[in-house]
């Protein structure tokens, strides 16, 4: 069980592994075990997340769902499977969990009297300075 938020929870039976290369330093062993995780989480067939939080989350990682609904993770950090593993199940949590808090409400806000008052002295005073410009060209002696 993975824990999104105080009452949402995900079973690890909807999440997949399979296990890859990893690149980088390994010695002798590098061609030889698949150390690397590739974590598969399908999004749209997902029965323990609450559908207005499936929809958020769609919409919140959309840039890393593949046309499947997969969310796909690659974890190759470490040099042990179990460590890359839990790695990616870390990541994945991370990235459920903040795109499960629900948006703040905006707070529709007033301009201050002065910052008002600052915003047209400001402007009168740059209407000023355009027509000092315009009055004082400069004209060729005789």
């Amino acid at each position: 069980m993975i824990k999104i938020s105080p009452h949402t929870t995900l079973h690890e039976s909807e999440i997949k592994f399979s296990f890859i290369r990893s690149p980088g330093p390994g010695g002798q062993n590098v061609n030889k075990v698949a150390t690397g995780v590739l974590l598969r989480f399908n999004l749209i067939r997902a029965v323990s997340l609450p559908c207005d939080l499936r929809i958020r989350l769609q919409h919140h990682l959309a840039n890393r769902i593949t046309t499947q609904g997969d969310i796909l993770i690659k974890a190759t950090r470490y040099r042990t499977q179990e460590r890359n593993k839990q790695d990616a199940l870390d990541r994945l949590q991370l990235l459920l969990t903040h795109a499960a808090l629900p948006p703040k409400k905006r707070h529709h806000t007033k301009p201050t009297k002065a910052s008002i008052e600052r915003r047209l002295t400001a402007k009168k005073q740059q209407a000023k300075n355009k027509t000092q410009r315009r009055q004082a060209r400069y004209v060729e002696p005789d």
